[in-house]
């Protein structure tokens, strides 16, 4: 933001940097821009916008992470203009906890957030297929394969809640013997 001072622009950028490096990225160029408030639609601006794009395609970027937490519309937008992966401080913090999860309740724990964090994601990452499913006695054209790809989230998120509550019964019945 505006009344944001260059020493905590630098400890932010700082700190996202190390998480970078733990999550296994190397790092090539850092930007900023100073805004009131981020733009609703890309979190930057046009012209910072194109700057990134320009570095990206001159360097063969595979990457672009973002040290804050962008809405679902910001990274699909952010990625048709970069035309790479873009990935915010939330889901790179996600991904260093799953690397690092090593009980069964802990990754499950991970899993469960990631699934959380990927539903509002979906939209637009199959688009092989346009409709999938339909068939004699059904109407209209059937259920669209991003209406299964949610279903199928939502019953994951569901079967690993219940995998967590089973967990923790497990848990007190050893606390209490």
């Amino acid at each position: 933001t505006q009344q944001q001072s260059e020493e905590k622009l630098t400890e932010y950028l700082d700190e996202l940097e190390f998480l970078a490096y733990t999550a296994g990225a190397t790092i090539h160029k850092r930007f900023s821009q100073k805004m009131q408030k981020p733009n609703p639609k890309t979190f930057l601006g046009s012209g910072k916008m194109e700057d990134i794009k320009a570095y990206v395609d001159a360097h063969n970027i595979d990457t672009v992470i973002f040290d804050d937490e962008l809405s679902p519309a910001q990274q699909k937008n952010i990625e048709k203009i970069l035309e790479v992966k873009i990935i915010d401080r939330t889901y790179l913090i996600l991904d260093i906890f799953a690397q690092r999860a090593e009980t069964s309740y802990a990754r499950t724990q991970v899993e469960l957030a990631q699934y959380e964090y990927l539903l509002p994601r979906l939209v637009g990452l199959w688009t092989h297929l346009e409709r999938q499913k339909g068939g004699i006695g059904m109407r209209g054209p059937g259920e669209t394969e991003i209406e299964t790809d949610r279903r199928i989230v939502r019953d994951r998120i569901t079967l690993l809640k219940k995998k967590l509550l089973t967990i923790d019964k497990q848990m007190a019945t050893q606390r209490g013997n």
